[in-house]
């Protein structure tokens, strides 16, 4: 049965016109015309911008696939559900105990990281079990299909998994990566705390010192590395992170939006009918954020910490799962 070029493929094959016959002569039998244009425009990319073998790029690209169930899954994220639904599938007895079990197993390296970045082990490890299950689940994505896929073939951010294609390759080189090999999620995220390879480049460490960044495998690389992030994004450590508040009046309505930056204070959220606590400062920068609970709406006082925790994945709803998840790993841990 012959082939059907995915869309994105089929209009840049458009634009390029009779370029995609020249390539097409070069693709290897498996590669279609369409793509080997697509391919061979990004493989001249990566030569002229970071000095690659256009001809092993382009042989890389042919090895991977186009994986139609990647779109589906970027298009149907668990982040779209209301807070009530996406909750549970976090915040549960089997995650927090297996919380306490790696903060037990690794209790010096998130000190070590604690120590040297400033955050606390109980952010770290949730942060881990949130993304991978304390590294049980990496995904089954090539991270090749899934940057391909979406590079190429999901318009509404093409741009970016462009960009995150060739950080890939990149970070491939760094690392001494097989580019077929790694694994991840449908967007292209690896390893226990599934960095993107943007991320991976700009902020993974080797905090045992070995030599290499390794988020697979080594432990102290991947909470290292996690605990780098968010002091890179503006950690305060010792801070609040977010309380729970009521409001009362008209007033606070004009606070809501969907900026996850805190751009008020605390004083002007008191001002607006919003119950934050008295022990916070007046002038900590604050958001107003309003969650869909079970029984209607439920509102919160979100500080900076709460936006870098954003930073690592842009939905308020992941932040809160943080958040409380590493709060009832905290209590359930401190009261043995």
């Amino acid at each position: 049965m012959p082939t059907r070029n995915p869309p994105g493929i089929a209009r840049l094959a458009r634009a390029l016109g009779l370029a995609v016959l020249v390539a097409a002569c070069a693709a290897p039998a498996r590669t279609s015309g369409l793509e080997a244009a697509a391919y061979q425009q990004f493989a001249e990319e990566m030569a002229r911008e970071h000095d690659f073998d256009a001809d092993r790029v382009f042989g890389v690209l042919s090895q991977a696939a186009y994986q139609q169930e990647i779109i589906d899954a970027i298009t149907s994220p668990a982040e779209a559900l209301p807070w009530y639904r996406y909750r549970p599938i976090f915040l549960t007895e089997a995650r927090i105990d297996e919380g306490i079990a790696f903060w037990d197993t690794h209790e010096s390296t998130l000190n070590e990281a604690t120590a040297r970045y400033g955050v606390p082990a109980p952010v770290m490890v949730a942060i881990i079990g949130v993304e991978s299950r304390y590294g049980r689940h990496r995904g089954r994505h090539r991270v090749l299909d899934a940057l391909r896929t979406l590079a190429f073939d999901y318009p509404p951010r093409g741009d970016f998994f462009r960009r995150e294609l060739k950080q890939y390759f990149l970070l491939a080189r760094e690392e001494g990566i097989d580019l077929t090999e790694p694994r991840g999620s449908y967007a292209g995220a690896m390893g226990v705390p599934q960095f993107i390879s943007s991320s991976y480049r700009a902020y993974a460490v080797d905090l045992n010192g070995n030599g290499r960044r390794d988020l697979w495998d080594e432990i102290p690389d991947v909470v290292g590395s996690v605990a780098n992030y968010f002091e890179r994004h503006g950690w305060q450590p010792g801070a609040p992170v977010v309380d729970p508040v009521s409001v009362n009046g008209e007033a606070w309505e004009s606070l809501l939006n969907d900026d996850l930056k805190p751009r008020s204070t605390a004083a002007e959220l008191r001002g607006a009918g919003v119950s934050v606590p008295e022990d916070v400062d007046g002038g900590r920068s604050a958001k107003l954020l309003r969650l869909e609970g079970e029984d209607g709406p439920e509102y919160f006082a979100a500080y900076r910490n709460f936006y870098v925790i954003t930073r690592y994945n842009h939905s308020p709803l992941y932040a809160m799962a943080v958040y409380q998840l590493a709060e009832a790993i905290a209590e359930r841990r401190g009261a043995r």
